[in-house]
């Protein structure tokens, strides 16, 4: 539910909170952000909730460029860029999972979510020169994609399952990497923050959906009050806070270390959706997600490089310096 760093981010203090606390509750923001989308879209249609998840998100970090006093970017291709970055990264994803969760369980679009990194390791087969294929890599591919068969229940002839719910979710996790790609090629090193690129990115986000949503839906004829709680909770917690939380442990801890709340996210999605939404859940769902969550951190595994002295420094602080490959979303 994560959207990536789109700059590396600049030198910063180090927080009060010590970054295990925050790396646990981005973890616990991501995780609910599924009950969220669920709860919200029983009283608001899906573009609704989307639009009113990047309001919300938006606000957030609009406050900290304020606050910071950070410039946003200019030049008409760079905003242009943005526009599609939003797309991939933002505006296609996010309203994908609510239209996804309709019909399948916030447990089932949290699982898909964490598809991601398969994604992405698939498409850097071609898309990403510098990513070559190792044999372990190509290994955590295949265990990835087993695990999504298990998830679905392939030996049941995918009985009682939800198509159409369940490649709105898949198509959502392969937006991610897409839109990662894309901005890896045309917006990284553009000289500016990391903080003014993605607040841009959300704006521009909010327009789109400002100009979509009413061609597919009407003005809700009512506001219930949980489910816009539940949506604003998504676009201020689960985008707004979670991206600022996200950047603070990419700074600090690197990219590899910040990344790892990929895997926290389907647990705690699943375990939020059985205890308080009623979920019921067959035992190939938690399987399949070990098997899926595995083959990901495979397909992230790099091999290590030998160096001496200045060389292997100047290579790890390149590494460290490198967006992480989160999936934002939030997701």
């Amino acid at each position: 539910m994560s959207a990536p760093v789109i700059a590396p981010p600049s030198p910063i203090r180090r927080p009060a909170v010590d970054w295990r606390v925050r790396f646990i509750l981005l973890s616990l923001i991501w995780g609910f952000s599924f009950l969220l989308i669920k709860v919200g879209t029983e009283g608001y249609a899906p573009f609704q909730v989307t639009f009113g998840r990047l309001f919300f998100g938006t606000a957030v970090l609009a406050a900290a460029i304020a606050f910071r006093r950070e410039r946003l970017p200019r030049g008409a291709r760079t905003w242009g860029r943005l526009s599609l970055a939003a797309l991939l990264l933002n505006a296609a994803p996010f309203s994908l999972f609510a239209y996804a969760e309709q019909t399948i369980p916030s447990t089932l679009a949290g699982i898909c979510n964490a598809t991601s990194p398969l994604w992405g390791m698939a498409l850097s087969l071609v898309a990403l020169s510098e990513d070559r294929p190792t044999r372990r890599r190509v290994a955590g591919l295949g265990l990835g994609f087993l695990g999504v068969l298990t998830v679905l229940g392939v030996w049941q002839g995918f009985s009682g399952l939800d198509f159409r719910g369940t490649a709105m979710a898949l198509l959502a996790s392969l937006c991610y990497p897409v839109g990662w790609i894309y901005v890896r090629r045309t917006l990284a090193g553009t000289g500016n923050s990391h903080l003014a690129m993605t607040g841009s990115q959300l704006l521009v986000a909010t327009f789109e959906l400002a100009l979509i949503t009413p061609l597919f839906t009407a003005l809700p004829s009512s506001f219930p009050v949980v489910p816009l709680l539940a949506v604003a909770a998504l676009g201020a917690l689960g985008t707004g806070v979670a991206l600022l939380l996200q950047y603070g442990l990419v700074a600090e801890v690197g990219p590899t270390t910040g990344q790892m709340v990929t895997y926290f996210i389907p647990v705690i999605a699943t375990a939020a959706g059985v205890a308080l939404l009623g979920e019921t859940i067959g035992w190939n769902t938690p399987v399949g997600a070990v098997i899926v969550l595995a083959g990901a951190a495979l397909t992230q595994s790099r091999p290590r490089k030998r160096g001496r002295g200045h060389a292997s420094g100047a290579a790890g602080a390149e590494r460290s310096s490198r967006p992480a490959r989160t999936s934002p979303g939030r997701r």
